[in-house]
C-alpha cells in the first residue's frame, strides 16, 4: 500500500487588509476594505470585521459603502502585497522544495519527505504559522490532509488563525456532512442543479452514480463524484516544474467556421490566463495546437516581447497563429492554446494594451476581482460577452 501523502494548504487571513493593518496598527479592529474606486470599483478583500456587515470580495464598492458606511476604504497596493507574499513564501520553502503557490496569499506544500528532518506534517504546519506571525506579523490558517482538495477545504474550517487536521482514515468522516457549496467549481447554477437532484452534502453527492452526474453535469460531474469521497491524485507542482499551462477543446462535430474557432480560442485564452495568475506565473511564448478532421496535427508558436498573464493578449496572438494554419479551409476537430517560458517575478514587466502605468494597474485590479468571482462562484460565473 502506497504511503499517504502529507499535504498542507496555507492561506493568509484576509491578506490585503491584514497587510494594511500591519503597516498602520491604528486600523486594528476596524472594518478595513481594500479595492477600487466607488463608481465602478469592486472589493478585492475585506477584513473579518467588515465581513460581518456582508462585505466580501468581488462585491461592488458602492454596495460595500452602503453595507458598511463606517468602513475604512483603501486602494490596492499590489507591490506591497507581493513583497510580503515573497517573504511568506521563503518561510514555506524552509521546510520543503515542493511548494505550489495558488495565488499571492495561499499555497500547497507537500511535506511527505520532510518529516524525518522537520517533524510531522502537523508540527510543520504549526511551526510555519508561528514563524509567519513572529517574523512578519500576520496570521495564517492551515489544513493538513492526504490530498490537495481536502487540505484546502480543511484550511477554511477554522479561519482565521486556525489549524485543521484530517487524517487519512477520517477523510470521509470530515467531508460527508459538508455542504457541496464548499466544493471548488460549485457556483450558483451547479448548486441549483444539485439541489434539483436532492444533493446537498458531500455524502449525498458520493452516493449518486457517476453516469447520472455526467448526464446532468458533464465531465465535471465525474470529477465532483470522486472529490466528494476525498479522491484527489493531483500532485503539488512547484513553479519550476511547470513547463507550460494551457487548455484545449475537442469538438463533438468538426468545425470549419473560423469565427466559431476564434470564439473557442477566446474561452481557452481566458482559462489559461486565469490558471497562470492562480500560480503567480507570467509567460512569454504562446503556442497554438490545431488537429484536423483527419487527425493531422499542427502547432504554431510566437514569442511576445515581454511576459504576460493577460487573456485578451493571449487571444489576440492565438488568432494570428490560427491564420497561419488551414483552419477555415479544413475541418478542425480540436484546438488548444498554451503558454510557456515562465517567469514568476516579472509581473511588473507585463506587456500592456494600455499606454500608462495607471491603466495597467487598473487591468491588474480587474484580473484580481474577476479571479475572486471565479473562485467564489465557479468558472461559468463570468464569460466574455461574445460567448453569451
Amino acid at each position: 500500500m502506497a504511503k499517504a501523502r502529507k499535504i498542507i494548504h496555507l492561506d493568509m487571513d484576509a491578506f490585503y487588509p491584514s497587510v494594511e493593518v500591519l503597516d498602520n496598527p491604528a486600523l486594528k479592529g476596524r472594518p478595513v476594505i481594500v479595492g477600487g474606486g466607488k463608481e465602478r470599483g469592486v472589493v478585492s478583500s475585506a477584513s473579518y470585521e467588515a465581513r460581518r456587515f456582508g462585505v466580501h470580495s468581488a462585491l461592488p464598492m458602492a454596495s460595500a459603502m452602503r453595507f458598511c458606511p463606517q468602513g475604512i476604504f483603501l486602494p490596492v497596493r499590489m507591490d506591497r502585497y507581493r513583497d510580503v507574499s515573497r517573504k511568506v513564501l521563503r518561510i514555506f520553502k524552509r521546510y520543503t522544495p515542493l511548494v505550489e503557490p495558488l495565488s499571492i496569499d495561499e499555497a500547497f506544500l507537500d511535506v511527505t519527505g520532510s518529516e524525518r528532518l522537520h517533524g510531522t506534517a502537523v508540527e510543520i504546519a504549526a511551526r510555519i504559522r508561528k514563524q509567519v506571525f513572529h517574523e512578519i506579523g500576520l496570521t495564517i490558517s492551515a489544513g493538513v490532509a492526504p490530498s490537495k482538495f481536502v487540505a484546502k477545504i480543511a484550511s477554511d474550517i477554522k479561519k482565521p488563525d486556525g489549524l485543521t487536521v484530517v487524517s487519512p482514515d477520517k477523510v470521509r468522516h470530515f467531508l460527508d456532512p459538508l455542504s457541496v457549496s464548499r466544493m471548488w467549481g460549485v457556483g450558483k447554477m451547479t448548486r441549483k442543479k444539485l439541489l434539483e437532484m436532492n444533493i446537498q452534502t458531500f455524502r449525498d453527492l458520493s452516493l449518486v452514480p457517476v453516469d447520472v452526474l455526467e448526464r446532468r453535469l458533464g465531465s465535471h460531474g465525474r470529477k465532483m463524484h470522486f472529490l466528494s469521497m476525498g479522491i484527489d491524485e493531483r500532485r503539488v507542482e512547484p513553479e519550476h516544474d511547470v513547463k507550460s499551462i494551457g487548455h484545449e477543446q475537442t469538438f463533438v462535430e468538426d468545425i470549419t467556421d473560423l469565427g466559431l474557432l476564434e470564439k473557442n480560442l477566446l474561452l481557452l485564452s481566458e482559462k489559461t490566463a486565469r490558471r497562470m495568475r492562480k500560480k503567480g506565473l507570467t509567460g512569454k511564448t504562446v503556442s497554438l495546437k490545431v488537429k484536423y478532421h483527419d487527425f493531422k496535427q499542427v502547432t504554431r508558436s510566437a514569442t511576445l516581447d515581454r511576459h504576460c498573464d493577460d487573456g485578451p493578449l493571449l487571444y489576440a496572438e492565438a488568432c494570428k497563429l490560427l491564420r497561419k494554419t488551414e483552419a477555415g479551409k479544413k475541418p478542425v476537430r480540436l484546438v488548444g492554446i498554451s503558454m510557456s517560458q515562465f517567469c514568476d517575478e516579472s509581473r511588473g514587466e507585463q506587456l500592456s494594451l494600455f499606454a500608462n502605468e495607471y491603466e495597467e494597474e487598473k487591468r491588474e485590479r480587474l484580473h484580481h476581482a474577476l479571479d475572486s468571482v471565479y473562485r467564489r462562484h465557479g468558472e461559468k460565473s463570468v464569460v466574455p460577452g461574445t460567448l453569451v
